[in-house]
C-alpha cells in the first residue's frame, strides 16, 4: 500500500510550504505530480514556483509548458501521471483512485479552511479503510513540520 502523509497547513500557505516539500522530493531523486483544483490554479502555482526564492530553482511544468515526460514536477488539475512520478501531492481537496500506483502521497490542506479540514478528514477515513499507511503532520510556527499521528 501507499504511504500517505497528511500535511496540515496552519501558518503558511500552500505557495509558501509546497516548494520546500518539492525540493526534498527532488533531493531524493523522485519525480512528483502536484494535483490542484483547476487549470488556473496550476498555472498560478507554476508561476509561484519560479519566484518563491531568488536563489532556488525547481524544474516543473504544466500543460501550457508541455513536454510532461521531461518535467520532474508536473502540476495539473487532472488525475494523470505523464511524467511517471512516484510521489503525488494532492492539494485543493484533489483526490484520486489510483494511489497504489504511487510510492508516496502527500495530502496538503489548509487548516484555516473548515471545508479543507473536513475534506481531509473524509480522505483520511477512506484511505485508512483502504489500508494505506497514514501519518499526520502539522505545521509549526516556523514553517517546519511536527508529526502528530
Amino acid at each position: 500500500m501507499t504511504d500517505i502523509a497528511f500535511y496540515h497547513l496552519t501558518k503558511f500557505s500552500l505557495e509558501q510550504a509546497l516548494p520546500k516539500l518539492l525540493e526534498k522530493t527532488l533531493q531524493v531523486g523522485k519525480r512528483a505530480i502536484v494535483q490542484v483544483g483547476s487549470s488556473e490554479r496550476a498555472e498560478a502555482l507554476a508561476n509561484d514556483l519560479w519566484t518563491y526564492q531568488p536563489d532556488s530553482w525547481l524544474p516543473h511544468g504544466t500543460t501550457k509548458d508541455g513536454h510532461a515526460d521531461r518535467q520532474p514536477i508536473w502540476i495539473t488539475p487532472d488525475a494523470e501521471n505523464p511524467n511517471e512520478a512516484t510521489f503525488l501531492f494532492l492539494c485543493d481537496g484533489a483526490d484520486r483512485t489510483d494511489l497504489p500506483n504511487f510510492e508516496r502521497c502527500f495530502v496538503v490542506f489548509d487548516g484555516r479552511s473548515d471545508q479543507a479540514v473536513q475534506n481531509a478528514r473524509v480522505q483520511w477515513k477512506a484511505y485508512k479503510e483502504a489500508e494505506h499507511t497514514l501519518t499526520y503532520w502539522q505545521q509549526t510556527d516556523n514553517g517546519g513540520w511536527e508529526k502528530k499521528a
